[in-house]
């Protein structure tokens, strides 16, 4: 028998993803709330901005997947709060933090919770989202530090090495 065989969570994992990006609170703000900017390092495609009460869809069309992301709380410059799914998945928690550390330097950080099924199926999403959300975070600092599109998620599943 291995030693995890018999292994159970005793807390709920949390996807975390977090990087120091040298542009004000408000500019890394924008880049997550407004599509037109998203799109330049994350999806390909956004339905509208994240306001507060929004549900808005987010489009991966290299992958022909799809996002939908229902906006619940919004402090500007300071916290998103939102839930998100893909067709009849249920919905999980993402948090954004933008933190302002010195004049025109902001933390980041992102929090994704409330996986849903069994041990390993919870383990394996957060594993999933802690990767992702980590290449998001990458290509907006890459974005709007330098002005370089990285296309790290483009990249992250390329066609040619089959199903992912």
């Amino acid at each position: 028998m291995s030693t995890t065989e018999n292994t159970q969570l005793t807390q709920t994992p949390v996807a975390t993803a977090a990087m120091l990006i040298r542009r004000p609170a408000a500019e890394v703000f924008e880049a997550i709330v407004d599509p037109a900017i998203t799109s330049k390092f994350w999806f390909t495609k956004g339905s509208g901005r994240l306001e507060p009460g929004a549900t808005v869809r987010w489009d991966w069309e290299m992958y022909g997947v799809f996002a939908n992301v229902a906006v619940k709380q919004v402090e500007p410059n300071r916290r998103i709060l939102m839930e998100w799914w893909s067709g009849d998945e249920t919905p999980t928690t993402v948090e954004w933090r933008f933190t302002p550390h010195g004049d025109d330097t902001t933390f980041l950080e992102a929090a994704n919770s409330g996986f849903s099924g069994d041990a390993d199926s919870v383990v394996a999403q957060a594993l999933d989202s802690t990767g992702g959300f980590t290449l998001v975070v990458a290509g907006l600092k890459a974005w709007l530090e330098h002005g370089i599109q990285l296309n790290l998620v483009p990249d992250r599943f390329p066609t040619r090495l089959g199903e992912h």
